[in-house]
């Protein structure tokens, strides 16, 4: 295959909190398909974004008190971690609320404008009475009107796939204050998709194949979108079920105003998708590449990975906005499930959701959830289930049993015996075997880029068996005791070894974190699939062996225990303010005294209070205990107190809590308060007052 150029892209999470185990998985298959091909050669343009507008953030922004610019600020912040963790290689990560993709919306929109696409229309909008704004269509609640499911959103049905006006709903009510909404006349802005050309274009789009001469669309998805188009009538005019799409929201809204609209903004989902591009673009600034002549060209493949949850988005709106635009379609959209764990849906609460945070946090290998997840995905659209026993026994048989295992066992003998010597693959393999690579090598290759992951998973352990089983029949600890089998060891371990680096190529995708380092033992440059000796005129570059060192643990069950470890109750207490006519909050399960006196609460006095560098939250407070030091404490107390009016104070503190190792420093403490509980008042914390007399190290019981 010749040379490609790939623009690909995930589906944007939205910035209103951090990422969960769906981004996550998503992210891992995109990029093992990414990385694959970039072993090929092709030049890949892999972005991502934050989907950064829409009331829901104009509306958390508002709770903490700060712009949506800095809410969602903070957001991004914390991105970085997640992927760096799990080794997620975005060449550039953007955000909506960009320069590149206000220029981007308006610009597609004058084009939707100019081809006779936008209507502007007086309509009937729910307003709540309360909350003083037009409500978004999410948050506006009812029944379905095509399936009667409760507790249903004002856009969509998550039960039955309908796509719907809010005015349809049944029995609304408003999910910010739960007042029953009014209608309002207010003039909104629609792309007209069930005009008979966007129908057309989209039948003839849906049905169409790649530049590959493969379908764009999966037959689960094509097999939906023929569903919302309906029936195709001689003319071609007949939309089925589509309706045109209101793209417009008014102020107030956190969004992309809409050009010559004062007090319009573009709904969340027109400039959403728009940021693929506007992260290209951004991207492309960067590299010094040209952004309109690279989607331009007609070799430029665009991908697209997404959840099933957004099919009617990307496979109707989406490309339809950007033909009628004059700006190039999407080449492939690839669809995948939900991910479940031991097939209940993600729940917190019950212990059923997966951090991947945490994952990470408690020192779980990411390699180990890259793999798995890999061994599960394929092709079509089916949900992914995490079983932590299955987890523990997949990684643990295929990872360590077969791959790894591999090289622990064939590397000592090279190492000890021949100075770490590796003979040649065209030494040790014959024509049969080297057949067999081939075979596998091409087999692997199309799995990888029809995304067939299980697949690949299966084929690579399958010759990981096979070598583990070639080293048993050959019993090289007992040719290592023989002088005469000397070379015949040498060749047996070789050829192990090169098997192992051409498994390490096959599952580098998957694997990138270890096919590193087993690039730096073999004294290789990084991995690349020509690597494998397969192709004409190409060798395996496998000349000798570092020192041997493990590449990775094994799963231990008191990992998966921790990981699903449901989040501690912690009781708080009723803000001593509160006035006449305030409801308590529930408090926590009761203890016994036994439990209560282990607790060694105490007097303290604050001698001293600093802010900490690199926090907004925290105070480092010195305090006298009564003994002989004073001790640090790391206090989540900033945004109620200035630092200089706790000096001298007394406080309560629970004294024999266990020092928390913190980034900051080591919290020998807890310094007690009480909160509101009450997230429109972030500072409302207080500390518990001390009657005059009481001295440092007086217990309190």
């Amino acid at each position: 295959m010749s040379a490609r150029t790939l623009f690909v892209t995930t589906a944007l999470p939205y910035a209103n909190g951090p990422f969960h185990i769906g981004h996550i998985m998503e992210y891992i298959q995109a990029d093992i398909w990414v990385r694959f091909q970039r072993m090929h050669g092709h030049t890949v343009h892999f972005v991502g974004a934050d989907d950064a507008h829409g009331a829901p953030i104009m509306i958390a922004a508002e709770k903490e008190g700060v712009t949506p610019q800095a809410f969602v600020e903070r957001i991004a912040a914390g991105r970085r971690q997640y992927l760096d963790g799990f080794h997620i290689g975005f060449d550039h990560w953007h955000s909506t609320d960009s320069p590149e993709n206000v220029e981007l919306s308006q610009s597609i929109y004058r084009g939707l404008r100019d081809a006779g696409l936008i209507d502007v229309r007086p309509i009937e909008q729910f307003f709540d009475p309360v909350k003083g704004m037009f409500l978004p269509d999410r948050y506006i609640k009812g029944e379905c009107p095509n399936c009667g499911a409760p507790d249903q959103y004002g856009d969509a049905c998550e039960n039955c796939g309908a796509v719907y006006a809010a005015t349809e709903l049944k029995n609304p009510f408003s999910a910010l204050t739960g007042a029953t909404p009014e209608l309002r006349v207010s003039e909104h802005y629609f792309f007209r998709l069930s005009d008979p050309r966007c129908v057309r274009f989209l039948r003839e789009w849906t049905r169409g194949d790649d530049r590959w001469g493969e379908p764009r669309l999966q037959p689960e998805v094509l097999a939906k979108a023929r569903e919302w188009l309906g029936a195709e009538t001689n003319e071609g005019g007949d939309g089925g079920s589509l309706a045109d799409w209101d793209i417009s929201r008014d102020a107030p809204y956190f969004g992309i105003e809409i050009p010559d609209a004062p007090g319009k903004y573009f709904y969340v989902w027109l400039d959403a998708p728009i940021g693929y591009l506007a992260s290209l673009k951004a991207l492309c600034r960067e590299r010094g590449i040209d952004f309109d002549a690279l989607l331009a060209d007609p070799a430029t493949e665009q991908v697209h990975f997404i959840g099933k949850d957004i099919i009617y988005f990307h496979v109707l709106f989406w490309p339809a906005m950007l033909h009628f635009a004059g700006r190039k379609t999407p080449d492939r959209v690839n669809v995948h499930g939900f991910i479940t764990v031991s097939g209940a849906k993600m729940s917190k609460s019950r212990g059923t959701g997966i951090s991947p945070l945490r994952y990470l946090e408690i020192g779980m290998d990411p390699e180990w959830l890259r793999y798995y997840l890999a061994a599960k995905l394929n092709s079509h659209v089916q949900d992914v289930d995490f079983d932590p026993d299955d987890f523990l026994a997949r990684v643990n048989a295929d990872l360590i049993g077969k791959y790894v295992n591999i090289a622990s066992r064939a590397s000592g003998f090279v190492a000890r015996q021949f100075d770490g010597r590796v003979l040649p693959a065209d030494e040790v393999e014959d024509d049969a075997q080297r057949e067999r690579v081939a075979r596998l090598a091409a087999q692997v290759s199309d799995a990888y880029e029809e995304r067939e992951f299980g697949a690949v998973a299966r084929l690579t352990m399958a010759y990981a068996d096979e070598i583990n089983q070639y080293f048993d029949a050959n019993r090289p600890w007992e040719m290592a005791k023989d002088p005469a089998q000397r070379d015949a060891l040498h060749r047996v371990c070789s050829r192990c070894l090169v098997a192992f680096h051409r498994l390490t190529v096959l599952l580098a995708p998957m694997l990138p974190a270890t096919a590193a380092r087993v690039a730096e033992l073999f004294g290789t440059p990084p991995l690349r699939w020509e690597d494998l000796g397969v192709a004409d005129g190409t060798v395996s570059p496998v000349r000798s062996i570092g020192r041997y060192s493990h590449l990775m643990t094994r799963v231990e069950a008191k990992q998966l225990d921790a990981l699903f470890e449901p989040p501690a109750e912690t009781a708080k207490p009723l803000a001593p303010h509160a006035g006449a006519g305030a409801t308590t909050k529930a408090t926590t399960p009761t203890v016994s005294i036994d439990e209560f006196a282990r607790i060694d609460l105490r007097i303290a006095r604050i001698v001293d209070a600093q802010p900490v560098e690199g926090s907004k939250k925290l105070l480092r407070l010195e305090i006298d205990l009564g003994e002989e030091r004073t001790r640090t404490v790391f206090s989540g107390i900033r945004a109620a107190y200035e630092p200089q009016a706790l000096v001298g104070r007394m406080a309560v503190v629970v004294a024999n809590l266990a020092p928390r190792k913190m980034k900051f420093g080591v919290s020998e403490a807890m310094v007690l308060s009480a909160s509101a509980d009450d997230p429109d008042r972030p500072a409302a914390l207080y500390l518990l007052d001390v009657h005059e007399g009481a001295q440092p190290g007086m217990k309190v019981s």
